[in-house]
């Protein structure tokens, strides 16, 4: 690898692992894109996405401990350990370019409508989405995704919001979600063959980059104005489904 490739990937890296601590996901969607554009390989990049999303959660889960939504952590769990075999499964068999699509365009689409909704609604909007058992599907999906393409923050993300959870709360279980459900996911990729070498030498290059980008995020997230950070949240579901639509149609 050149030096060049190097600083590129640190730089992909520092991005991910940034959006993740600020608003509490984003990292593959962001990251996995911008590495895909370096042509490094697919599945050194989901290995690597893999460790910084399990160092990230790492550092950030402690501190928001004490918010976590347990009754939901739990589902969500359990509904990923049961997706994760599907997606070691599913990045063999099923082309990337399908899900990078499919996955752009529902963000697009969720991401928008959910924007348009917030800004256009003066009152407070009351939680949709009651029945927990919603968690589990959510899990699920989150597993296949996880293990497969390191979007496990996508289904939680849009669980998350439908819940209507305050800024706390969402960001904690999503953090305590992806460092549980990140320990396994990071376990089958290595089971599945997906480490090599070269996924050590970028990801020793990349720590030093992810622990400045967490504390710069943790920075940023706290002085977000809690009224606001929904808001947020749909236009950055807005950004990464684009970034997913235009990098899957140049993959075709």
């Amino acid at each position: 690898m050149s030096v060049s490739l190097i600083i590129l990937v640190v730089i992909a890296v520092f991005i991910g692992a940034l959006s993740r601590s600020t608003f509490g996901f984003g990292e593959a969607v962001v990251s996995m894109p911008l590495l895909a554009l370096l042509s490094l390989d697919l599945h050194i990049s989901i290995s690597l996405i893999g460790l910084v999303g399990l160092t990230v959660a790492l550092f950030t889960a402690v501190s928001g401990w004490s918010y976590v939504d347990r009754p939901a952590l739990i589902r969500l769990v359990i509904g990923a350990l049961a997706g994760i075999p599907l997606g070691i499964l599913l990045v063999v068999k099923l082309p990337e370019t399908i899900i990078t699509i499919a996955l752009g365009f529902f963000l697009l689409v969720y991401g928008t409508y959910s924007f348009s909704k917030h800004l256009c609604s003066n009152e407070h909007i009351q939680a949709r989405l009651k029945n927990k058992f919603w968690a589990l599907p959510a899990g699920l999906i989150s597993g296949i995704l996880g293990s497969a393409y390191n979007s496990h923050g996508v289904p939680v993300v849009v669980y998350g919001t439908l819940r209507r959870w305050e800024p706390q709360r969402f960001r904690g279980t999503l953090q305590a979600h992806f460092l549980i459900s990140g320990i396994f996911i990071v376990a089958g990729q290595a089971l599945g063959g997906l480490w090599t070498k070269e996924v050590f030498i970028l990801y020793g290059y990349s720590f030093p980059v992810i622990v400045h980008a967490t504390v710069l995020g943790v920075f940023i997230q706290r002085r977000i104005p809690n009224e606001k950070f929904e808001r947020y949240v749909f236009l950055l579901l807005v950004v990464l489904g684009t970034v997913l639509l235009m990098n899957g149609a140049q993959s075709l």
